[in-house]
């Protein structure tokens, strides 16, 4: 294991190990639920900068240690704050690792177990996939302090129904792993012993495809739904050609016409002129 901080590991801040193409990022504060500190977060933020350009790894996981998966940002250290310009720095710092999290080209998905309220229920929303542990509960809870989740609200209004959405943010109550799973912010629910493997089976299951065409759907998946249904389809044409033309699915699709088994597909490592275009 690679700590992701310049401490020793049992103090970093931020754990990582990568296994077979699959990066594990562990939130390492369990005395402070994970909470979000600018430390924690410069970490995290180093980790999917080294990340955009690694093409080793797959797959990401976020997981974490101890109790909660992460209880939000620091209050304490937002409570030392003196003025706007150190919170409007935190809370950029904050959307900049978030919207990495979306930018990076491989799929990240979200290891949840105990709890995950505020910014770190932001932080499950914002991740692509999501496995959770039955026991599990989520909330959008700084209402309850006075505190509009005003950045949570940008993930989780992108996961959940607006009524729900809603819901969570007006009242800051908890919903449980099932209703989240019905309400779109997690993907799977499984007994906390089961969480690992099946996070690792989900994980592995996309590690297994095509890195280049898994790259060519998620940069599409986020840019088309933002636009409007005309553009949404340029880009998929677009998108769909240069993946056609790629030697994966040259390759995958002989493979299938033939009644072949899939071919290898491409080492990341290697590129071609269709990558540089």
């Amino acid at each position: 294991m690679t700590d992701a901080a310049s401490q020793g590991a049992n103090e970093a801040v931020l754990l990582r190990d990568d296994r077979d193409g699959i990066a594990t990022l562990t939130l390492n504060r369990p005395d402070k639920f994970n909470a979000l500190s600018t430390e924690l977060m410069a970490a995290v933020q180093d980790q999917l900068d080294a990340l955009m350009d690694d093409r080793t790894v797959k797959v990401v996981v976020i997981a974490a240690n101890g109790r909660a998966f992460c209880a939000g940002h620091d209050l304490q250290e937002m409570k030392a704050m003196d003025g706007r310009a150190p919170l409007e720095a935190l809370f950029k710092q904050c959307s900049k690792m978030m919207t990495s999290l979306t930018r990076i080209p491989q799929p990240v998905i979200a290891r949840v177990h105990g709890v995950a309220t505020a910014a770190g229920c932001q932080l499950v929303a914002q991740c692509d996939l999501a496995v959770a542990a039955e026991q599990v509960r989520f909330a959008t809870s700084g209402i309850n302090l006075g505190l509009f989740c005003a950045t949570p609200m940008v993930a989780v209004t992108r996961n959940l129904p607006r009524k729900q959405a809603l819901e969570m943010l007006y009242t800051g109550d908890f919903i449980d792993a099932e209703t989240a799973r019905q309400y779109g912010l997690v993907n799977r629910v499984v007994p906390a012993d089961r969480l690992d493997r099946a996070t690792n089976e989900l994980a592995r299951a996309i590690a297994d495809k095509s890195p280049r065409a898994i790259q060519f759907g998620k940069e599409l998946f986020y840019k088309q739904i933002e636009e409007g249904l005309d553009a949404a389809y340029d880009l998929a044409t677009e998108t769909i050609v240069a993946n056609m033309l790629h030697e994966d699915a040259q390759g995958g699709v002989a493979a299938f016409l033939d009644k072949q088994p899939m071919p290898a597909w491409q080492d990341l490592t290697k590129t071609t002129e269709d990558d540089k275009t």
